[in-house]
This record gives structure tokens, C-alpha cells and sequence, in this order.
């Protein structure tokens, strides 16, 4: 099931791209994350209300809660910068750029999280930085 959430995330993904692209003209990069970034807030904390798990709140650790806080960090951070990419760049570049987050999160996924280096995520990395690359040049 991972597979199929997997696949939407990429299609969605795709979406909000270009979406992003089309809806940033004459808006200020900065204003147009934080209307985004309302209406993520609010499908988030409805579909935790939908489902009946607000009252799960209090079960959650402060190692928990610091990671998240500092994943909600990153994700802001992130959003600015590709924004403001996607405002003054061509979407077919500032994209793969951005994808290129995966190569990255592989490397700090094995550094921080100690997964196994297969042959397979090698090579994998290595093509898609060389896409990237070839995408960007």
C-alpha cells in the first residue's frame, strides 16, 4: 500500500509544481507559501479531526514533538526557497533541482538513520544526480 500513498506523493508533487508556477505570477514568493501553507494547515488539522485523533496529542513524546518541530522548520525553509526558485526560474529547472532532495535524503538517511548502502541505492543516486545534472546544464 506504501507504493500507491508513494505514487500520489509524486503526482501530487508534480501538481503543485506547476500549479505553484502558474499561481506565483505578480504574487510575492513569500505570501504565496503562506497562503499554501493555510490551506495545507487546514486539510491537516481536518482530516486529524475527521478521523477522531486530536485526542492523541498528549501520547505524543517531547522527543517526538522537537523532531517534528524541527522537520515543520525545514519544510517552511524549503517551501521559501523553492518559491521564490519557482518565481524567478523555469519550472523545468527549479524541479529537478528540487528532486534532487531525494540523492540527498538517501545520503543522510544512511548517515542519521543508518540504513543499508545496497548497490542498488548507489546506483540509484548516482543516476538521478546525473539526470539532475543533464536536466540542469
Amino acid at each position: 500500500m506504501w507504493i500507491f500513498y508513494a505514487l500520489l506523493s509524486a503526482v501530487f508533487a508534480a501538481l503543485t509544481s506547476i500549479l505553484a508556477k502558474i499561481g506565483i505570477e505578480n504574487v510575492n514568493s513569500n505570501l504565496a507559501v503562506a497562503i499554501r501553507t493555510v490551506v495545507v494547515l487546514i486539510m491537516a488539522w481536518g482530516l486529524v479531526f475527521i478521523s477522531g485523533k486530536q485526542t492523541e496529542i498528549a501520547n505524543i513524546s517531547q522527543k517526538s514533538i522537537l523532531f517534528l518541530v524541527l522537520s515543520g522548520i525545514a519544510t517552511g525553509l524549503s517551501w521559501l526557497c523553492y518559491y521564490k526558485a519557482l518565481q524567478i526560474g523555469e519550472a523545468s529547472k527549479v524541479i529537478p533541482i528540487d528532486k534532487f532532495s531525494l540523492v540527498i535524503g538517501m545520503v543522510l538517511a544512511f548517515i542519521v538513520l543508518k540504513e543499508v548502502i545496497t548497490v542498488k541505492t548507489i546506483i540509484g543516486g548516482i543516476l538521478i544526480t546525473i539526470g539532475t545534472l543533464v536536466l540542469i546544464f
